[in-house]
């Protein structure tokens, strides 16, 4: 077995922090999804519009008037979102909804967790 295909512990999954132990080659694919979607600052921006909302969720017609961006170019960042699994969507009547996916965030954040690094280095 190479090492890029060492097994994950059944209780973290994907989201091992990489001090700990490194990711298999699915995982990090995966992972990186998400990554290359936070790249952008439009994109960035929308996650943080979506999650900051009270509520838990937004209406698209909220984001759009937000940015001076068309709403085509709006509606595809927001499908990059979705697609990196970041955030849901529902459609009501004319409008869709969207809220942030909080166990896909936590993957993304558990992976670059800073206190695992911390404790290796303290021990």
């Amino acid at each position: 077995m190479s090492r890029h295909e060492l097994p994950m512990p059944a209780d973290q999954g994907c989201c091992t922090p990489m001090v700990t132990e490194s990711l298999t080659e699915t995982a990090a694919v995966d992972l990186a999804r998400g990554f290359k979607a936070l790249g952008d600052p439009v994109r960035l921006r929308l996650l943080s519009l979506i999650a900051a909302r009270a509520g838990g969720e937004v209406c698209v017609c909220d984001l759009t008037d937000a940015f001076t961006l068309t709403g085509p170019t709006i509606s595809h960042h927001l499908k990059v979102l979705r697609e990196a699994g970041l955030v849901d969507y529902q459609r009501r009547g004319t409008w869709v909804y969207y809220w942030v996916v909080p166990a896909r965030l936590a993957a993304l954040s558990k992976l670059l967790d800073p206190s695992a690094v911390t404790a290796r280095t303290a021990a």
